[in-house]
């Protein structure tokens, strides 16, 4: 019989703040045994990240913990510094949810995947480089000698989680914590992911605690899941059963918002789905269309060398209508996104909006085609000022753009805060005040300041939970309903965009391969790369 990696009894977490201890976590409980997969599954907030910071030692300075972590019989509560440097790595690896702030951003890939190789002792200096290499192709990526050379910046959100989960893997650990592993990954590289992660535990003996928001993810992959809410364990059990025989409301509300389910049932309705996309209208006007963009850059490697990020793109995005553009990573989905707002130049073709060609429009004119388009950021945490107040936030593109006076645009962002759901008292606060739902809302919020024609979402809900991700993508349809925007929307996720985008384009390799009516294309995909991706997706 397998033995227990790590026991958790009576776990405790508050948080010091301004005299007042918050409560984070209570009475939380777990056992992980040798060659098995755990999850932890709730929305942000529940607490489940806070339970696995406390077992590597990274809890904030100013929390409390009571209670017991035992990893392969030691007491981890209460250890120094220096046995839980010993650990982490060594024992334990684990894979942070950001990328963007768990990486140093002065430092190469190489030394950061090769740090936990040489602090303990697991090779030398002149073994290091290969050993990287190594564990960057383990992680699902490719030419990994210029990765290794690269700093975080030079990558795609996806390319750094991977390379995060390198670094979780250096030390061979017999424990992996991994917090939101796949959140930032496209489908066919998370299946990847977790295959690998998967192997490793059913093959050579370790243990996976998977910290997830996503119940499908849990119910594949995991022998047995814990559903958390606002601290407190509110279900446990084998993951097939807490799905199939959940009487938990909670439980049934995650499953009720978790978009890969849906994508199951839009997949059955093949016939019902062509109907409806052979009936779609398109009378509405082309707020923007490019036409054959290609884009080249030079390899920064080989000066010599051109790469083709875009290759003969082709897309138009009327009034009050979704387009997704969905692709994997480094598919030329952000690039091609970046070309149509006008913040790189094309190789070749021609963007036009609102019937005007803008493809080589410079200065004044640029700046006025900018105040109809607007951006919603991938992560809501990096994207807005927090030394800003919401209300200066807002209104910056008004500011920006000569939009009215400080009374008027104080008065709009009022208004702003209203259509997205958010009390008035939020103006004089800051983001780091705020959740990372209340964070994309008023993301949202400063995208619709200057009242844009169209709204480019890059990749918008990737960093939230899947009760935040269904009360977004609601908010977005409701604001498209009002005011009439079209939206041009960048995401990995086939099954997040199935049931909100009208017409989807799917890029590979900077190429459109498929492009229609969204039922169609998800209902019955003809090119073998939306297959896979669709097949991915169901079966994450």
């Amino acid at each position: 019989m397998s033995k227990n990696l790590l026991s958790i009894a009576g776990l405790d977490v508050d948080y010091r703040v301004r005299e007042r201890l918050l409560p984070a976590l209570r009475d939380f409980e777990m056992d992980v045994r040798e060659g098995e997969i755990v999850a932890i599954v709730g929305e942000s907030g529940s607490g489940k990240s806070t339970a696995m910071s406390t077992m590597v030692g990274l809890l904030p300075e100013n929390a409390l913990q009571r209670g017991s972590i035992l990893l392969q019989g030691e007491e981890v509560i209460g250890a120094d510094d220096k046995v839980m440097r010993r650990i982490r790595g060594r024992r334990v690896g684990y894979v942070p949810q950001d990328p963007m702030t768990s990486l140093n951003p002065t430092k190469r890939v190489a030394a950061q995947v090769a740090e936990s190789l040489l602090l303990h002792k697991l090779c030398t200096r002149s073994e290091a480089k290969a050993k990287v290499h190594e564990l960057l192709r383990a992680a699902g990526l490719i030419d990994v000698e210029r990765v290794a050379l690269s700093f975080p910046h030079e990558l795609s959100g996806g390319m750094r989680q991977r390379v995060l989960i390198a670094a979780a893997f250096a030390g061979d650990p017999d424990l992996i914590i991994a917090d939101e592993p796949t959140s930032a990954l496209d489908v066919t590289v998370s299946q990847q992911i977790m295959n690998h992660f998967e192997g490793l535990v059913r093959e050579r003996g370790k243990a996976l605690v998977l910290i997830t928001h996503d119940l499908a993810l849990a119910t594949n992959r995991a022998d047995r899941t814990i559903v958390m809410q606002q601290g407190r364990i509110v279900e446990t059990g084998r993951s097939s059963e807490v799905l199939a025989n959940s009487e938990n409301p909670y439980t049934k509300l995650l499953a009720s918002k978790n978009p890969q389910f849906l994508i199951e049932a839009i997949a059955e309705q093949e016939d019902d789905a062509l109907a409806e996309a052979e009936e779609a209208e398109h009378t509405a006007p082309i707020v923007l269309r490019a036409d054959r963009l290609f884009k080249n850059y030079r390899d920064r490697f080989d000066k010599s060398r051109q790469v083709e990020a875009v290759k003969d793109v082709s897309i138009e995005i009327r009034a009050g209508r979704t387009l997704a553009l969905i692709g994997e990573s480094g598919s030329g989905k952000t690039t091609t996104a970046r070309l149509c707002l006008r913040l790189e130049d094309v190789s070749s073709g021609t963007i036009e909006f609102l019937g005007e060609d803008i493809t080589h429009a410079r200065g004044r004119r640029l700046r006025e085609v900018r105040r109809d388009i607007s951006v919603v950021y991938q992560s809501p945490f990096s994207s807005l000022d927090p030394l800003m107040s919401i209300q200066d936030i807002i209104t910056e593109p008004l500011t920006v753009h000569g939009i009215g006076n400080r009374l008027s645009r104080q008065k709009r962002a009022s208004e702003l805060l209203d259509a997205v759901g958010l009390p008035d008292s939020f103006l004089k606060r800051r983001v780091t005040e705020l959740s990372g739902g209340q964070r994309q809302r008023v993301g949202i919020a400063r995208a619709l300041a200057s009242s844009p024609k169209l709204v480019v979402c890059d990749e918008p809900v990737s960093a939230l939970d899947v009760v935040v991700q269904d009360q977004v993508m609601e908010l977005l349809g409701e604001l498209q309903r009002e005011f009439g925007m079209a939206y041009l929307f960048i995401s990995h996720d086939l099954a997040l965009v199935s049931n909100f985008a009208d017409e989807v384009a799917i890029i590979n390799r900077g190429e459109i391969v498929e492009a229609g009516p969204s039922a169609a294309v998800f209902a019955a995909p003809r090119d073998p790369y939306t297959r896979r991706l669709l097949d991915a997706a169901i079966n994450l």
